[in-house]
């Protein structure tokens, strides 16, 4: 076993009572599967946990970044000093409050969300089944597919600030916007969110996620690891068609490609590097640039 390093040693001493893994490898937590180790990272089961890794770090002036399931985070090759705070599979828990909400914690994925209120004849959530993240970073970044935004359900948020105290968002002012919500501005955390759903026989839920799911695999290239949409949608334009018409399909750097299958992705062929990545959407941004006069901006984000 490694020894600690002096920070090593003060977070354990800090948080006994908290999940701590040291020197953790970013790429098991990331879906580009990309990055090297975290010094340290934590795994708050619980509000109370969550704010007293805030409450405590923020004393000592420690800035942690909180990770949910990765889907949408380059990581640095050279991995991150120092702590972060990952909530997938940690932060849980899921119920039932009426007839029509839901609320749910940061830390769950989108699809078991989905399929939680699929399970209690509940529409609405469909376009989430499928999206990879955590409710956690979908509310934080007002996830959508097929026609379906967070927003669109999203009746309240539970956000921790970054001394730990906890304060309920409405959906108002949680300003959601594309793949925009207040929190990218203010900062805070996600701890739980109360979707508003509508009443709908299971099997009709059911067949639509199904319908979704097979126009993923027809259309994007899951086999392979990557973010998701590498860039965001451009006024005046799609970013994987404006791609595709610059003949970028197939465009590699190292082992980081653009999709052959969708050009609005981003995948790992085995061995891409965080640099590969940020060397190739440079790259392509530029070339569209070129040839468009559109400017392609990450939608990845890039740690």
């Amino acid at each position: 076993m490694m020894e600690m390093t002096t920070f090593q040693q003060k977070i354990a001493d800090l948080f006994p009572n908290i999940a701590l893994r040291f020197n953790e490898s970013m790429e098991k937590h990331t879906s580009f599967r990309i990055g090297g180790p975290a010094e340290v990272m934590a795994f708050p089961k619980s509000p109370a946990e969550l704010s007293e890794l805030l409450q405590k770090t923020k004393a000592l002036g420690i800035v942690a970044p909180v990770l949910g399931a990765g889907t949408n985070v380059l990581a640095p090759d050279t991995g991150i000093d120092g702590l972060v705070i990952c909530l997938k599979d940690a932060l849980e828990g899921m119920e039932q409050l009426d007839g029509t909400h839901i609320r749910v914690f940061a830390g769950v994925t989108m699809t078991r969300a989905a399929v939680f209120a699929a399970e209690r004849d509940l529409g609405g959530m469909e376009f989430a089944h499928g999206i990879p993240g955590t409710v956690g970073g979908g509310v934080y970044m007002n996830a959508g597919a097929y026609g379906g935004e967070i927003k669109d359900i999203c009746e309240s948020v539970d956000v921790m600030d970054a001394v730990g105290n906890c304060k309920t968002y409405t959906a108002e002012e949680m300003q959601f916007a594309y793949r925009h919500s207040c929190l990218e501005d203010s900062g805070g955390v996600v701890v739980s969110a109360v979707f508003k759903l509508t009443p709908k026989p299971r099997g009709e839920v059911r067949a639509l996620m199904q319908e979704l799911i097979g126009k993923r695999k027809a259309s994007q290239p899951l086999e392979l690891p990557s973010a998701g949409s590498a860039f965001k949608r451009p006024v005046g334009g799609y970013a994987a068609a404006l791609i595709d018409q610059a003949g970028l399909k197939g465009y590699r750097v190292g082992d980081a490609a653009v999709s052959e299958k969708h050009a609005g992705f981003v995948v790992n062929l085995g061995n891409a590097t965080a640099h590969d990545v940020q060397e190739l959407l440079r790259q392509v941004s530029d070339i569209v640039f070129e040839k468009s006069g559109i400017r392609l901006e990450p939608e990845v984000r890039i740690w």
